[in-house]
């Protein structure tokens, strides 16, 4: 079992990084034919699910499963990765809500998308969320103790007692439960019903007005029609790779976090591993759909695919 957890952890490396690297470089040229609200948005988004895998896929659970380096378990260091992973992991999901939102006036409200939908608007939304998320997550550093001390040096990590007795603890535990990810999921969900219910409506609009032309192509309802789509696999997605997460923390919150009990005979651990992998995965997929589903994107990916097997042509020479 080890052997296959560590052969779908290189792979979910493999493709996150390649997905998000892919993804950051296409974007940052500006030959996607996105406007640059999208483009500072995806682009942090990528930043930050890259981000989430180096840190909480290679340095959090690779090495605390295969204890490949000895230092990253040093109990200042763990705790201080487990603050970064889990503040880098909400950057990913409320930049997903700010996207999101963005979308939502843009299509929904002419008159705020001048204001709202601009670069200027997308950088200080972006810096606003990393900031409240870095700083929301300061206090999970204290939330862990050393597990055991050896030599006098403390290693790997456990919730102290105060964390699971006071109250101010469990207030902070309650307080980050709703703000990720019930609370993005509920805002995800309300932005993408207003959006699609204006959709539905100008659709009939436009339908009433053309008379109900049978033959008579509508390019904007069509492509009206794809951003319903790509809104409901954007939400679907999110909602059904967080569920098992949400499921787990709720009943088993910091039990077995440093995986004790690595076995898969214990259901605690199996729906463990199983939040975690749908968790992390989560943080490649988005990105991936929203820019895989523009004709533009692929167009660069293709040119950048055959720019690379040129050189690997000429290198081979």
């Amino acid at each position: 079992m080890d052997t296959q957890c560590r052969s779908c952890l290189c792979v979910y490396l493999k493709l996150n990084r390649s997905g998000n690297l892919m993804a950051i470089v296409m974007l940052s040229r500006g030959k996607c034919g996105l406007s640059k609200c999208i483009t500072r948005y995806l682009v942090g988004m990528a930043v930050s699910d890259l981000l989430c895998a180096i840190i909480g896929v290679v340095v959090d659970q690779i090495n605390n499963i295969y204890n490949y380096s000895r230092y990253l378990l040093i109990t200042p260091i763990c705790a201080l990765t487990l603050a970064i992973r889990l503040a880098v992991m909400d950057c990913s999901v409320w930049l997903t809500v700010a996207f999101t939102f963005d979308r939502c006036i843009a299509i929904c409200s002419q008159r705020l998308r001048k204001s709202y939908c601009t670069k200027r608007i997308a950088t200080v939304v972006t810096v606003i969320v990393v900031t409240v998320t870095c700083a929301r997550y300061v206090p999970s550093y204290f939330t862990v103790g050393p597990y055991v001390i050896i030599n006098q040096v403390p290693w790997r990590c456990m919730g102290t007692a105060e964390f699971f007795t006071s109250p101010l603890w469990k207030v902070y535990t309650l307080f980050t439960s709703i703000a990720t990810p019930l609370l993005p999921i509920g805002l995800i969900v309300l932005f993408n019903a207003l959006t699609v219910s204006h959709i539905i409506a100008v659709n009939k609009k436009r339908r009433r007005i053309r008379n109900h032309r049978e033959n008579q192509k509508d390019p904007e309802a069509e492509n009206r029609r794809k951003t319903m789509i790509l809104l409901f696999a954007l939400s679907a997605n999110f909602i059904v790779l967080w569920i098992p997460c949400i499921v787990f923390h709720l009943n088993w919150s910091f039990q077995n976090y440093f995986y004790q009990d690595r076995y898969f005979t214990n259901p605690t651990y199996v729906l463990q591993q199983f939040a975690n992998m749908l968790q992390f995965l989560s943080t490649c997929t988005n990105t991936c759909i929203y820019t895989l589903s523009q004709r533009k994107f692929r167009e660069e990916l293709k040119k950048g695919l055959n720019f690379l097997i040129r050189i690997g042509r000429n290198n081979r020479r």
